[in-house]
C-alpha cells in the first residue's frame, strides 16, 4: 500500500524510492514520517543554498544515499533494543535524524564541530517535531571525557568521513560496555577495518562482524561495522583534539 506519489506543500513527490527501500530493510513508515522525511528533504535544499551541507540534492539520490543508507544501520543491529543513540560528526544530521524519524522511540544525540550545522539541525528538529533529540556543538575528543556523556549511550554511529583507527577514539569512548558503535563505511574498507583492530582493542571495543551489501536498488557498496564495547575505555583517551586524526592509534 505504497503512496509513490505525494502532493506535499504543492509539490509532487515520488516517494517510491524511499518507500521501496525501506520496505526491503523491513521498515514501514507511516504516512506521518514520509511527511517528515519530505519536510527534512526541503529544508535541507533550502538551507545548502546558504551553506555547504551536501553535495547531492537531487530528491532520488537524497532519498537513497542519504536517508535509505542511513536506515541500513537496521541490517546489522536490532533498532528495538537500543534507547540512546550519539551520533558523532553528524554533519547535516546523517545518520541521526533519518534513524529518529523511523524509530521514534530513541533518544538522540547528535554532535558536531560546527555551529552552523547545529543551528540548522536545531531549526530542523523544531521542524519535524522530534522530541528527545539533543544537539551538541563542539568536538568528540572533549565531550568524550564529559562525565555526562561518557559511556552513557547503548548506541554510537558515525557516517564521518575519517579513517577508521580514528573514530574509534572519537565514537567507543561514548558507548556503554556492551552497547555497540556502529561506523558507516564504503564498501572497499577491508584493510581499514583490519588496521583498526588495535586501536578497537585499546579502547575497549572488538570488532564482531561487518555487513557489506548494496544499497537497496543501487549497486553502490557499504559496509557496516559492529564493534561491540567489551570493556570499559581507559581514562587517557580520547587524546587531545586533533591527535587521534594526525597519529591514528
Amino acid at each position: 500500500n505504497r503512496t509513490n506519489n505525494l502532493n506535499f506543500g504543492g509539490k509532487m513527490y515520488q516517494t517510491e524510492i524511499l518507500e521501496q527501500g525501506c520496505e526491503e530493510l523491513g521498515i514501514s513508515l507511516s504516512y506521518h514520517q514520509i511527511e517528515q522525511f519530505l519536510t527534512y528533504y526541503e529544508s535541507l535544499i533550502e538551507k545548502n543554498k546558504v551553506m555547504n551541507l551536501t553535495s547531492i540534492t537531487d530528491f532520488q539520490e537524497v532519498m537513497q544515499k542519504h536517508f535509505i543508507d542511513s536506515l541500513s544501520i537496521v541490517k546489522c543491529i536490532s533498532m528495538d533494543k537500543i534507547d540512546t543513540v550519539i551520533d558523532v560528526g553528524t554533519g547535516a544530521g546523517f545518520p541521526g535524524i533519518p534513524v529518529k524519524i523511523a524509530f521514534p522511540h530513541l533518544k538522540v544525540t547528535l554532535l558536531d564541530s560546527l555551529n552552523k550545522r547545529i543551528l540548522f539541525l536545531n531549526e530542523t528538529a523544531e521542524k519535524l517535531d522530534l522530541d528527545n533529540v539533543e544537539m551538541i556543538h563542539g568536538r568528540a575528543e572533549d565531550f568524550a571525557h564529559n562525565p555526562e556523556y561518557r559511556e552513557k549511550y547503548d548506541c554510537c554511529v558515525s557516517r564521518a568521513v575519517a579513517n577508521l583507527s580514528s573514530l574509534c577514539e572519537y565514537c567507543i569512548p561514548f558507548v556503554k560496555k556492551d552497547g555497540v558503535f556502529i561506523s558507516y563505511k564504503s564498501s572497499d574498507s577491508k584493510e581499514e577495518i583490519l588496521s583498526a583492530k588495535t586501536a578497537c582493542f585499546l579502547l575497549g571495543g572488538k570488532i564482531m562482524k561487518t555487513e557489506t551489501f548494496c544499497l537497496p536498488g543501487t549497486d553502490i557498496g557499504r559496509s557496516l561495522v559492529n564493534i561491540k564495547k567489551v570493556k570499559n575505555t581507559p581514562k587517557q583517551y580520547p587524546r587531545k583534539a586533533g591527535i587521534p586524526s594526525k597519529n591514528p592509534l
